[in-house]
Parts: C-alpha cells; sequence; structure tokens
C-alpha cells in the first residue's frame, strides 16, 4: 500500500489531501483500490501511516489502524449527510453464499484467460446474484439493480461496466459449462450437509415465451401447465434429492410428452455420476408399463405413482380394516403381487378425502343444475335434439369429475322437440365414496414397509416446491429470450440461483431458523450500504462507506446463521 495525493477545487482555491492505496492482482492485471481517504496530513503523520502500511502483511490491512493514535479532526455536524444509499444485504448474503459453494473460484479456473475488461467469471457471478436478489431482465439488471445494489463493489466491478450486451456475451458463454457446474455442485453440496444421493426425485414442468421464438426449435405448443396455451414453450425435467437440493436438469421440447422424458434423463444421469444406489421416485404420469420393464429389466429400483384407474384392481382391499397409520391423516396398506418381485401400496388420506368429496358434490350440483336449465329450456321453446345433445355433451365435460354418476338421455316428443331425462347410478357414487382419498403406488422395493415407500414418494412434493420456486421467486416464466442458446443460458442461471436458494435453506434448517428461507433473506436484505459524508473545518470532506446497524432481529438472525457484517466494504473484499 502507498499514499497518493488527490486534489480538489473549492472556493477558487486548490485543496490537497491523501488517500491511502492499495495494489492487487487481478485476471486482468494489476488494479488499485482506495483503502482510506484520510483528509489533509502532515509530514510526521504520513511518515506514520506509510510505516504502518509497510509494516503489516496484506492479509491483515484492515487492521492499519488499531496501533496508530487517533487524529481528530472537527466536523461541521450541521452539514453531515449521507449519500447513495444501496441495497447492501441480499446481494451480501447471496455472495456468501456463492462463496460457501466455491463458485467464484469454480468460475475463475473453467473460464479461459482473456484480455477483456471484466472477467466473464465476475458477469456470471452478477447474472447468478442478480437473478436471485432482483429477478428481472438484462437490462434491468445492467440499468438498475447494479446502481443502486452493493453487487459492483462486491464483485469488484465498476457499475459503468456492467450493461446487458456483457451480460448476453456472459450467458453465452456461461452455457458450455453447465454439466461441470452440475458436477462441481453435487459434491460441493455433499460436502456441506451430507447429502445422500440415494433417492432421486424426477418431475417435469414447463415455462412459455413472451413471442414467436422462431428461431428455437424447441419453442412449440404443448400441454401447458402456466395455463398458457396461446403460448409456445418448453419442458423442463428436474432431477432432485429428497432434500430438494437439485442434481440436475434437461430441457426438452414443448410438444415433448412428459412420459416419453423418462429413459433419456435416467440415462444421462446415470452416464454422469454413476448408476449404483439410486431409487426413481416418479410421478404417475411419468411412466407407462414399457418404462416400469425397462427400469425393472437393468435392474432399477423405483417408486411411482400409479393411475386413478388401477385403484380398481383393489376394490376388496379398499373396503378392508386392515389398514397401517403412517403419518397423521395418513393410513396405508401393503399389497403384495403374485410373484413377489412388486408390492403396491394402497394410500388413503383423510385431507384429500374431504377434499375429492367436496369436488364430487360441487360438480354432481353443476350438471344437476344445468341439466335443470336445459329441461326448462325445452319446456319453454322447442329446441333440436342436436343443439340440446351437444349442450349435454359440454356441461358434462366441464364437469368430468361427476360425469359418469348421470346417465343423460335425449329424447323428442311427437313434434320432434328435444327432451332431456336424466339419473344417477349408484354403483359409481359406492365407488366414488369408497375410492376418494385413495391413491397407489408401485415399487420393486420389497423389503420396504408402507411407511417408508410412502414418506419416499411424498418427497416429490420437494420437486414440485422446486418449480414454484423457480417460477415464482426466481422468475423462471416468462421467458423472453428467442433464440436457444440463450433460453438455455437463462434455464441455468435460473438452476444456479435455485441452488443458492436451497443453500440458504439449508443452513437456515441447520441454524434452527425453520426450512422457508423467504422471511431470512426478506428480512436480512433491508441491510443497507451508505456514504456518509463529513465536512470538516478546514474544508476536506471525510467520505465513509458503512452498513447500516442491524435490527435486534437481523442481529439475531445473523448470530444464529454464523454471520457478522464487515466493518468496511474493503475489510471484506480482502
Amino acid at each position: 500500500m502507498y499514499l497518493r495525493r488527490c486534489y480538489r477545487r473549492k472556493d477558487g482555491k486548490r485543496h490537497a489531501y491523501w488517500a491511502l492505496v492499495e495494489s492487487y492482482r487481478t485476471a486482468r492485471g494489476p488494479r488499485q483500490r482506495v483503502v482510506a481517504y484520510l483528509g489533509e496530513m502532515d509530514e510526521q503523520g504520513r511518515v506514520a501511516v506509510q510505516q504502518q502500511a509497510a509494516d503489516r502483511p496484506q492479509a491483515h490491512q484492515q487492521q492499519l489502524y488499531d496501533a496508530i493514535e487517533p487524529r481528530w479532526v472537527e466536523v461541521d455536524v450541521t452539514r453531515i449527510r449521507v449519500e447513495r444509499t444501496r441495497e447492501f444485504g441480499g446481494s451480501w448474503l447471496g455472495y456468501t453464499l456463492l462463496q460457501r459453494l466455491k463458485l467464484p473460484q469454480f468460475l475463475a479456473d473453467v473460464f479461459p484467460r482473456e484480455r477483456v475488461q471484466v472477467p466473464w467469471a465476475t458477469m456470471a457471478l452478477v447474472l447468478v446474484l442478480g437473478r436471485l436478489c432482483d429477478p428481472r431482465s438484462e437490462l434491468y439488471l445492467a440499468d438498475h439493480f447494479c446502481a443502486h445494489s452493493v453487487l459492483p463493489d462486491l464483485l469488484g466491478v465498476p457499475a459503468a461496466k456492467v450493461n446487458d450486451d456483457r451480460l448476453y456475451r456472459a450467458l453465452d458463454r456461461l452455457l458450455p459449462h453447465k454439466a461441470a457446474l452440475e458436477r462441481h455442485l453435487k459434491e460441493r453440496l455433499g460436502e456441506l450437509f451430507q447429502v445422500q444421493y440415494d433417492l432421486l426425485l424426477y418431475d417435469v414442468t414447463s415455462t412459455y415465451f413472451e413471442g414467436d421464438a422462431a428461431k428455437n426449435p424447441q419453442a412449440q405448443r404443448g400441454y401447458s401447465r402456466d395455463h398458457r396455451p396461446d403460448c409456445k414453450q418448453v419442458n423442463l425435467a428436474l432431477v432432485v434429492t429428497r432434500e430438494g437440493l437439485p442434481l440436475g436438469y434437461e430441457i426438452f421440447p414443448g410438444n415433448k410428452a412428459d412420459v416419453t422424458t423418462l429413459r433419456e434423463i435416467v440415462t444421462t444421469m446415470e452416464q454422469r455420476y454413476g448408476t449404483a444406489d439410486r431409487i426413481w421416485v416418479l410421478d404417475r404420469g411419468l411412466v407407462s408399463e414399457d418404462h416400469i420393464r425397462w427400469l425393472k429389466d437393468a435392474g432399477r429400483r423405483y417408486i411411482v405413482g400409479t393411475p386413478k384407474s388401477a385403484l380398481r384392481r383393489f376394490e376388496r382391499e379398499l373396503a378392508a380394516d386392515t389398514w397401517q397409520h403412517v403419518r397423521d391423516s395418513v393410513d396405508a396398506r401393503m399389497c403384495p403381487t403374485p410373484t413377489g418381485d412388486e408390492v403396491f401400496v394402497l394410500c388413503r388420506s383423510a385431507p384429500r378425502r374431504a377434499k375429492e368429496h367436496a369436488m364430487h358434490e360441487r360438480f354432481e350440483q353443476r350438471i344437476l343444475e344445468g341439466l335443470q336449465t336445459l329441461a326448462a329450456a325445452c319446456r319453454k321453446h322447442p329446441q333440436t335434439p342436436v343443439a340440446i345433445a351437444q349442450r349435454v355433451g359440454k356441461l358434462l365435460g366441464q364437469n368430468s369429475r361427476a360425469a359418469k354418476l348421470f346417465q343423460v338421455d335425449v329424447l323428442t316428443d311427437e313434434h320432434g322437440a328435444a327432451q332431456v331425462h336424466w339419473s344417477t347410478t349408484t354403483p359409481w357414487r359406492e365407488w366414488a365414496r369408497l375410492s376418494e382419498g385413495c391413491y397407489l403406488l408401485r415399487s420393486n422395493l420389497v423389503a420396504w414397509n408402507a411407511e417408508d415407500l410412502w414418506t419416499a414418494y411424498i418427497h416429490l412434493t420437494d420437486a414440485e416446491t422446486a418449480f414454484r420456486i423457480q417460477k415464482s421467486d426466481l422468475n423462471l416464466r416468462p421467458i423472453w429470450h428467442q433464440k436457444a442458446p440463450r433460453v438455455q443460458a437463462h434455464i441455468l442461471v435460473c438452476f444456479l440461483a435455485y441452488v443458492l436458494w436451497k443453500t440458504l435453506g439449508r443452513w437456515c434448517h441447520a441454524a434452527g431458523l425453520g426450512d422457508e428461507p423467504r422471511k431470512v433473506f426478506a428480512d436480512l436484505r433491508d441491510l443497507q450500504l451508505v456514504d456518509v459524508v463529513l465536512p470538516t473545518r478546514n474544508g476536506v470532506e471525510l467520505r465513509k462507506r458503512c452498513v447500516s446497524r442491524p435490527t435486534t432481529h437481523q442481529a439475531i438472525l445473523l448470530q444464529r446463521l454464523g454471520l457478522s457484517l464487515p466493518a468496511s466494504l474493503e475489510a471484506m473484499a480482502m
């Protein structure tokens, strides 16, 4: 470190003051940064500062002034002001998570060395932290977020250098490292949280485009879980652990059926991480009898849901009283197969039963009221049988959950006008009451009991939670990019931000703060960084960047997480 003389003009006069400057190395060469503005100093003071700077190693530069006799200056308290209030807590917490995952070091190693003004590894970190803290477009990140947050200071990049063009090019350079990133995160998450990768949960969702996406062959119209059939979409297949920690993902065309993705994703994960000790947990929409045989022939272990229609084979077991209580309001019953190589598990949930019963009653009432309306219309004015039959079909289609309860006949009178007659079927009602709240699992883990199989399957909600977080909290949808590589890179950035989210969640769980990191992140992101300007009597202004003092609640959160706020931004950077 060394002293640098700076000048400024005030009231027509030239004033000199001193700044303590540190030299450091970066990927783009040596750089300097101001450690502290010292104001006006006499020769004795400058010698003392230079001596202390020369005697102390770089690792302890933040303690530079501990052994120096402080010099007091007179401050005009009426002119003290605060400038450049910036968001600090969210960016700082996200950067701490990045360091725990060793992502800055990993990205610096995998990106090639180039003579650029800002390293691509740094720009990739800007993208990930921006997606975590304020998930918007790259243009918003460059023009607004970086200017009003501490993110550029944390990463050592001037805010003016963060522009949308550089962010777009960083997306292009990040995408080729997707597989390496997934492997690195798997190993790092395993080290941090002792994660077991024996149980893998697989599910599929979709996200839609704003725009035509004409140059993206994967952008197709298909079954939209976002209720936007008017938009093109891509399907996103995600594999997570039983704790909800992501292991990897793949992107499929928007018109690809969920059931056709299974073999590709299973093969990809096995090639990347091996086949030993893997149990695949799959929803009923992802498997078929061909897939069951494929999994079984290769010796893979599985726990899968089955279609609702499969319950018909177990009508006698559903009516029996021998159920095992596995969890609050949930009962289960084992049903081994005659061959002994598989087992079915009947599950019955009291809350689910109440929900399905209410749905059946609601749809039944809608159909009944609709039929009564049609009958009244036929009595009031003559109606053609074809038109009434179409309206009956539409009514039953809109309320399909109770459609089989009714037997509807459209007849004609002596004048050719339509008449509507209906009746209810007792067998359907009896079966509905028996099967409400019930579902069926299928597995080749014949040594497991009903509670273990049900518990493993219910972890699929972690995969659904992952999709919900990415879509709502991280703004995965809608996608505004049009080209396929940019779309894939956008999803990769969302995936990395979700990894940070889940890392914070596991960190909070270990600290006794629950399993929901939203509240913790929202509370800590209120911390601000401000520039405090102190005008002195001799005309020199002292400027100090300060982190806002945490509230009692924030201090408790920091203490439980084992974090301490930096005394200054320079100290944190070192």
